[in-house]
């Protein structure tokens, strides 16, 4: 909602918004902030409409393979044998409603995940600074916005430092624009919708994002009402683009049914022309060949496979943010990572002071060391609140561990800052690096600067600089990020001068070594993905000695050798931002290619970007990790844009496909295991949905060969297919990754899920053992019959046009009864054998025990007792014209199973020698 003014918002003076929007510099106090969220409600966009839950629904029921069953029903009905096109219209009716379900679910999963990183804003509430979900924002909020944020609301400038937006959100042009907290005259009235409110250089609205700079705003409009939600109103879901991963499994259904299509119409030309059936009867069995083909129970296994990994990959602090991503993170193989707070613990604190040496002074001047953190911190915006349990930092945290070290040190910080009040500040940029501000003190105006030592020493007396220098690179050489302080008297006139102009000719008070340890899982972490054939480069803004320090230290690089104590960056590992500049991009490409381990420091974001862009050109997968909004064009521009959930600007977050919850490295290495493990599960129930295929065309094949009777009918093969199809292969899909998956190379996102050896693993080697087995057992049952080759030839033709006896037809009953166990039982085979596409089936089942799977023992378990019913409830097993199994036949329903799973071993360790 917004709370309006009696003018418009942009031409009130700064000093008076606060007034006007019924307001203070103090900000709201909790109740009335609570009044005026009951009245305006939440900060937050109207949900879009979607469509419907029936028409959602209905969608499961009309895509190609789903139309493809309704007609196979249909020519059923035609033929005469409504049970079976009732059957047919059930596969797809179960078939809709699984894949409607786990879709809903997925879609669920996501939205309450994304519930789980609210966006945090800074604001003034009773006086103080903190921070809040930024939906609790309401009219009349002051807030504090800095680089990187995202604008929560729409609201006017009270103060702006250097204030650049980027607006392209809603313009579309990406280049940042300054903002500024003065009024703005009012035009004419004829003239006011003339001019756009998004171009009002002192407002800030929502959805935009801040580029540079720093700034403080009263809220004047929020939810709906503002300009982004005016614009939401006004614009059309864009529809999703197709993934990698679905373009395959399109491709798997494509294939697959045009392979049924094919194998109908060979199947009814064969019973036409050589068995001797007729016209309705040859329809019938094409129909059934085609619907025990089509794959029906693997769109809805890829999303359950999808929506499982998505949950266990949040439960590991990796939010998905977009699904696709899941199946691109099992292809990386380029990793670059920012080094602080992923690499490392984001844990900064001060450990070392070097002052410059006056004179012949001994030992530690503690007045200029005091003089030092004091004027660092003045240099600074984050903040300490005191709270139950000590102190909360709000800001930078080699900021707040300046403010904890002066803290420490009991250096009167805050009477410090109330005597010296800051006048101008001039933010920190990636490429200046270094921020300034200039505070009053008695003597006069004063000008701090803090930033990265070589370029801040280029702009100080060259007096001791040399000595400097070798500070800077001893401290860094341990890993210390180095910060240097340097300040100068300004006269009043150079005030409002620009930076360059007044950082220069500064005095240096000192250097300050701060130390971010390394994370003690990253160690492990490297090695998991050197042994899985995923580069890792650190690319950062930190000093190359430090960066170089930090990559030893977590065995990224090799250790100096012995004895070398001072270091210098191995210029053929170690590469600075402004050597890079001098690199072409074949060389670049060049070096990247052949150098797997390597540091990119002093690193600005068109670099970056650049650097990702030379991965992706040599058909590298490329997963990029940032937090910041100089990190946005290389998030997008990878593969995979990987954000920090803790201390990640909302520009960051809003670019990257996962957010890392704990700002972890070694959690991208588990994100990666789960993307694998997607791939994998696939390849694990594509065989397992394929395999029967085989043992359902056998009898017809024997039919059309050796002319004996068909030892399944139609009805029977789309019970294979209900029965051992779906349930078992959602279980497989959500099977935990196996240990071996980081122990192989990256998988080439162009290489096709259903590739040559999983089909001939599947039909040759899967399929046709369980074949051979039920076919041997449909034979053995009419020998224990009494029933011979000669005569069971001679029963063909009688069974086939209903022209046998009964006893007959119980002998047939009970042998086919045989066939479709024995088919149920080597699919039970089958899943154990698909668990794993290299270790023994028999290995496997004993290692991952009953309990590593409950959903995949829970579809065996489905899958057994839909055959019970069939043969021993009397409804279901007329229908399926089948009868109890005799006793004679278990030893071979028993030894299905164990057949695939040592026939599919046999495989498995011809492909090991």
């Amino acid at each position: 909602m917004q709370l309006s003014a009696s003018q418009p918002i942009w031409s009130i003076p700064a000093q008076a918004v606060p007034a006007t929007l019924q307001s203070t510099l103090q900000g709201l106090s909790d109740s009335e902030a609570q009044r005026r969220l009951e009245r305006f409600g939440a900060n937050r966009l109207p949900s879009q409409r979607r469509r419907s839950l029936l028409l959602r629904f209905v969608d499961q029921l009309v895509h190609f393979m789903a139309l493809l069953l309704w007609v196979a029903g249909a020519l059923a009905f035609a033929a005469g044998t409504p049970q079976l096109g009732w059957a047919i219209w059930a596969v797809v009716l179960v078939n809709g409603l699984f894949s409607f379900w786990q879709d809903y679910q997925a879609e669920r999963t996501l939205t309450a995940l994304k519930r789980s990183l609210p966006r945090q804003v800074r604001l003034w509430r009773n006086g103080e600074l903190t921070e809040l979900d930024a939906e609790l924002l309401v009219p009349g909020d002051r807030i504090l916005l800095e680089e990187g944020d995202q604008v929560p609301a729409d609201a006017r400038l009270i103060q702006a430092n250097e204030l650049s937006l980027d607006l392209s959100v809603l313009t579309g042009e990406s280049q940042p624009v300054a903002r500024h907290a003065d009024a703005i005259d009012s035009p004419a009235a004829d003239k006011v919708v003339l001019i756009p409110t998004r171009e009002r250089a002192n407002l800030v609205l929502a959805g935009t994002s801040v580029a540079g700079g720093r700034g403080e705003a009263i809220v004047y409009a929020t939810g709906g009402e503002t300009e982004f939600g005016h614009v939401a109103h006004l614009t059309a879901a864009t529809p999703r683009g197709i993934s990698t991963l679905e373009q395959q499994v399109g491709h798997i259904v494509r294939t697959i049914t045009a392979i049924a299509l094919i194998m109908g119409a060979i199947t009814f030309s064969l019973s036409l022309l050589f068995v001797g059936m007729g016209p309705l009867e040859s329809l019938v069995f094409a129909v059934g060949i085609i619907v025990a083909n089509v794959p029906e129970g693997l769109l809805p296994t890829v999303t359950l496979a999808l929506a499982i990994n998505v949950q266990r990959m949040a439960s590991q602090k990796a939010l998905v943010r977009r699904l696709s991503a899941v199946e691109t993170l099992g292809s990386v193989s380029v990793i670059c990572s920012d080094k602080t707070g992923t690499l490392t613990c984001n844990r900064m604190a001060v450990e070392e002071i070097w002052l410059p040496q006056v004179g012949e002074q001994p030992g530690i001047d503690r007045g200029a060391e005091a003089e030092l953190l004091l004027a660092a911190c003045l240099c600074s915006n984050a903040q300490l609140k005191a709270s139950g349990d000590g102190s909360r930092a709000l800001g930078d945290p080699t900021e707040t561990a300046l403010l904890v070290a002066a803290q420490a040190r009991d250096l009167g910080l805050e009477v410090h800052q109330q005597r010296h009040p800051r006048s101008r500040e001039l933010p920190f940029d990636s490429h200046r690096r270094r921020m300034s501000v200039i505070v009053a003190t008695e003597a006069g105006l004063q000008l701090i600067t803090k930033g990265a030592p070589l370029e801040l020493l280029e702009r100080c007396s060259p007096a001791g600089r040399a000595q400097a220098v070798a500070a800077n690179d001893d401290l860094a050489c341990r890993g210390y990020r180095v910060i240097a302080v340097a300040q100068r008297s300004l006269e009043a006139t150079e005030e409002q001068a620009p930076a360059d102009q007044l950082e220069q000719k500064l005095n240096l008070l000192g250097l300050i070594a701060l130390y971010d340890p390394p994370r003690p899982e990253v160690p492990e972490a490297i090695r998991q993905c050197h042994q899985a054939g995923i580069k890792v480069t650190m690319v950062t803004g930190d000093y190359g000695l430090t960066a170089q320090a930090i990559a030893r230290q977590i065995g990224l690089l090799d250790m100096p050798a012995k004895g070398d104590n001072h270091p210098q960056a191995d210029p053929v590992r170690v590469i600075q931002g402004d050597q890079l500049e001098l690199i072409s991009d074949v060389h670049l490409r060049q070096l990247l290619k052949y150098r797997n381990r390597l540091v990119f420091a002093r690193m600005a974001p068109e670099q970056k970007l650049r650097l990702v862009q030379a991965y992706r050109s040599l058909g590298e997968v490329v997963a990029v990790t940032g937090d910041g909004v100089n990190d946005a064009p290389a998030l997008r521009a990878a593969d995979v844009g990987i954000a920090m959930g803790l201390v990640g600007t909302d520009v960051a977050r809003e670019a990257a496909d996962v957010v890392l919850l704990d700002d972890n490295f070694a959690t991208i290495v588990t994100a990666v295991r789960f993307g694998r493990g997607v791939v994998a599960n696939i390849r694990k129930f594509l065989p397992y949905v394929l395999a029967s295929n085989v043992a359902e065309m056998a009898p017809f094949l024997a039919m059309v060969t050796v002319q004996i009777p068909a030892a399944l009918t139609v009805l029977q093969i789309l019970a294979v297919d209900l029965g051992t199809d779906l349930l078992p292969a959602l279980g497989l899909g959500a099977e935990a990754p196996e240990s071996g998956l980081m122990r192989q190379p990256p998988r080439p996102r162009t290489a096709p899920l259903l590739d040559r050896p999983l089909m001939l693993r599947a039909y040759l080697v899967l399929g046709l053992s369980e074949a051979v087995v039920s076919m041997t057992a449909y034979l053995l049952s009419w020998q224990q019959q009494g029933v011979g080759w000669a005569e069971l030839r001679l029963a063909a033709p009688l069974l086939l046009h209903g022209q046998a006896g009964a006893a007959l037809v119980a002998s047939q009953q009970q042998a086919s009864s045989v066939a479709f166990t024995c088919i149920v039982a080597g699919q039970i085979g089958v899943a154990m054998a698909c668990r794993s596409e290299h270790r023994s089936a028999f290995v496997n089942l004993v290692q991952q025990g009953w309990r590593r799977n409950p959903l995949l023992w829970l579809g065996i378990a489905a899958e057994i007792l839909f055959t019970a019913l069939l043969l021993y409830w009397p409804p279901l097993s007329r229908l399926a014209a089948m009868v109890p199994i005799d006793s004679r036949a278990l030893p071979m329903v028993l030894l299905a199973p164990l057949v695939v799973m040592l026939a599919d071993d046999w495989r498995k360790s011809r492909l090991r020698v």
